[in-house]
């Protein structure tokens, strides 16, 4: 019996995925629920897990695009894996026939006027500065004529001589293109402006300092800055609701809960997992779950409801060592925090010049839906709340908030 297998629906909306990589070779004989193949929506990247034991017969290349539904390859249930192993050897004896008689062909294609010149069209190329052997001849066996050097043209300039070069060109993932897509409309379709500030950091580095290691003991995980941006930009968004707010044709809606989507580097590109009702999350909750999902993101695991419904972003440029950027909305949200790198810097603190750990901050938004006063109104917000955690993130009682 041969089963049919068809590409499951990766969630709502999405009805098309591509074949990102096929995990086995047709003939292979596969075990129920292996990964036999990564496909790409427009969300993420996941693993399509083999229904059934058999031989598999695939029906569909690397790189096509499939419809939700659509049968992708044929799994023979009635086969053992021992037959796929005789047939095995049998296609490896035939490749390595087929690879003796392609390498004879090539040898016998090949001569020795194959790229030679002659002298007078060795001396024009030596003038233009191009190796022979990017020139294809056209005299007797492939040998460059003096006609073939004077239309010989360099192209991308001329590399140094006796050195090779190439380049590499392959198709983009289905999720990459998506994000580029969705970058470019961000741009050209919002009246986006960034707004920037600075932070001193010395409270939260003394509240690290002072506590990190009786968290971590406590909670099995590190007290980092996400948490505390996390609460700020909640903190924030409570006096500011246009902020975490969207554009829906002639209408704004406005939301009571803040979903806060934490942009991450994975192996496929960017992927934005969301945290949902951060405004009830604690420090723990909060750092529990941004390692989940940044580590489910990072081994392809992530899933398109993890990835879907976010109010508002997050984006930590400075684990790359950013100074200073504009962060790029993204959409349907109307705005997105960028954080950058930490650094320690002279600053006038009551007329005397000392030495603190700085960030800058960049708030990029939606003019058409944010003004200018709430723009800046909602960074400020974030950077008291970064400046003076203790009163306005923690009630005055670090070691509750910490839950220690």
């Amino acid at each position: 019996m041969k089963l049919e297998m068809k590409v499951p629906s990766p969630g709502e909306s999405i009805t098309e995925v591509e074949i990102a990589q096929w995990l086995v070779s047709d003939g292979d004989f596969v075990e129920k629920d292996q990964a036999i193949a990564e496909v790409d929506s427009d969300k993420a990247t996941l693993d399509l897990p083999a229904e059934a034991s058999g031989i598999i017969t695939l029906k569909a290349e690397e790189g096509d695009s499939v419809e939700v539904g659509q049968v992708v390859c044929l799994i023979d249930t009635n086969a053992t894996s021992g037959e796929n192993n005789s047939k095995s050897s049998n296609e490896v004896i035939e490749k390595k026939v087929d690879t003796s008689v392609e390498k004879e062909s090539i040898i016998t294609e090949k001569t020795y006027a194959s790229n030679h010149s002659s002298p007078a069209a060795r001396k024009i190329l030596d003038e233009k500065g191009i190796n022979p052997i990017e020139i294809d001849g056209s005299g007797k066996g492939g040998r460059i004529t003096k006609e073939d050097a004077v239309n010989a043209k360099a192209s991308m300039g001329t590399p140094p001589k006796d050195i090779q070069r190439k380049s590499d060109k392959s198709k983009m993932s289905l999720l990459r293109r998506k994000v580029a897509e969705r970058l470019v409309s961000a741009k050209n379709e919002t009246a986006m402006l960034t707004t920037f500030n600075e932070a001193n950091m010395s409270e939260i580095f003394s509240l690290r300092k002072k506590f990190k290691d009786s968290f971590n003991e406590k909670h099995d995980v590190g007290l980092g800055f996400m948490s505390f941006f996390t609460k700020a930009v909640v903190h924030a968004l409570k006096q500011y609701p246009d902020v975490n707010s969207m554009i829906d044709g002639d209408f704004q809606i406005k939301y009571d809960f803040c979903d806060i989507s934490v942009a991450v580097s994975g192996p496929k590109g960017l992927m934005v997992p969301v945290l949902r009702g951060a405004e009830k999350l604690t420090f723990k909750e909060i750092e529990l779950e941004i390692k989940r999902l940044a580590l489910r993101a990072r081994e392809g695991e992530i899933t398109v409801d993890e990835m879907t419904g976010g109010t508002f972003t997050i984006s930590n440029g400075g684990v790359f060592g950013s100074m200073l950027s504009t962060p790029i909305i993204n959409p349907p949200q109307s705005g997105i925090l960028g954080m950058h790198n930490i650094i320690e810097r002279p600053v006038a603190i009551d007329g005397k010049v000392v030495i603190q750990p700085m960030m800058y901050l960049a708030f990029s938004y939606d003019h058409r839906i944010i003004d200018g006063k709430e723009s800046v109104g909602f960074l400020v917000a974030v950077k008291e709340a970064i400046e003076n955690p203790i009163e306005k993130l923690m009630n005055n009682n670090p070691n509750k908030a910490l839950e220690l």
